[in-house]
């Protein structure tokens, strides 16, 4: 599907984006620059990730409660099950409830140490199907929650990781919004099965920039995701040239939404990197244009 398919085709699209909580002045400042570019918009909701371990607590806190108080943005907080007994965990949804969420991501979680294998915290929730079961006994909250399209790096099979993601819905989730992942075949498979093991919430697909090519291959290797040869070929060469890789990854970002719409994706959950222009062109080409705040 063309561009000029895609901008002429008459088909409701939503989308929705993901900040991290920032650790400086500067930091804060781009991220709230982010905020107020996309914005406009109009997201179905936007996400705030929580750090390993529940590292950055506080300060996703504080983030989605001032896009609660001072945007019309509908936030999601990160939540991790990792490191934390029950009643601590069961502390942060009710804060989150107060402040005014209504929509939860539910994550496992990454253990402090950086590789450390998982290990349930002896007080806490066990996994993820058992905190979204605490999370839906709290509060009517949606439910997001994460899968992978190829694989979990700690699963031993894509049938395990469907399983895993049938529990977590027969517990309450509401969508599950995928790893990021660069091939839209895996990405129609792993939705085509769900969909035969009887999961029946939205697959929505993970979108990742590739500007910082060097950095995403690193993320890539801990999360399980393949990087294809041809991707690898396009930054060849480029470490030192900022601007071409960035024209690259947008051209990237384009032809993939393209062909997760002609695949029949029509929801989208952008990993934002705390960075507006690139989605916010990929937005514009799946037709959405910003809207005047009422």
């Amino acid at each position: 599907m063309s561009l000029k398919e895609i901008v002429a085709k008459d088909h409701p699209i939503s989308v929705s984006f993901e900040f991290f909580p920032p650790k400086t002045a500067e930091m804060e400042e781009q991220l709230w620059g982010a905020v107020k570019r996309l914005e406009p918009l109009t997201p179905s909701f936007v996400s705030v990730t929580y750090g390993a371990g529940g590292s950055t607590r506080d300060r996703t806190h504080a983030t989605v409660k001032r896009l609660v108080q001072e945007t019309a943005l509908k936030p999601a907080a990160h939540l991790t099950c990792v490191a934390a007994p029950k009643s601590e965990v069961d502390e942060v949804i009710r804060d989150y409830w107060d402040v005014g969420v209504r929509h939860i991501v539910a994550l496992r979680g990454d253990m402090p140490e950086l590789g450390a294998a998982y290990q349930a915290h002896g007080e806490g929730y066990r996994s993820t199907p058992d905190l979204i079961g605490g999370i839906r006994g709290i509060g009517d909250f949606a439910v997001s929650v994460s899968c992978y399209p190829e694989k979990h790096p700690d699963s031993p099979s894509i049938e395990h990781d469907l399983d895993l993601l049938k529990r977590k819905v027969d517990a309450g989730a509401t969508r599950a919004i995928t790893q990021f992942c660069f091939s839209t075949e895996a990405l129609g498979r792993f939705r085509d099965r769900a969909d035969r093991w009887g999961i029946s919430i939205p697959i929505i697909p993970g979108l990742m920039p590739t500007t910082n090519f060097k950095g995403i291959a690193r993320m890539a290797g801990r999360c399980g995701a393949s990087i294809p040869s041809w991707l690898v070929a396009l930054y060849s060469g480029l470490e030192q040239d900022l601007e071409t890789r960035r024209m690259i990854a947008a051209t990237v970002m384009a032809e993939q939404v393209c062909e997760l719409h002609a695949a029949g994706f029509d929801q989208f959950h952008f990993y934002t990197l705390n960075q507006a222009d690139l989605t916010y062109a990929t937005c514009r080409i799946l037709g959405l244009a910003p809207k005047e705040p009422s």
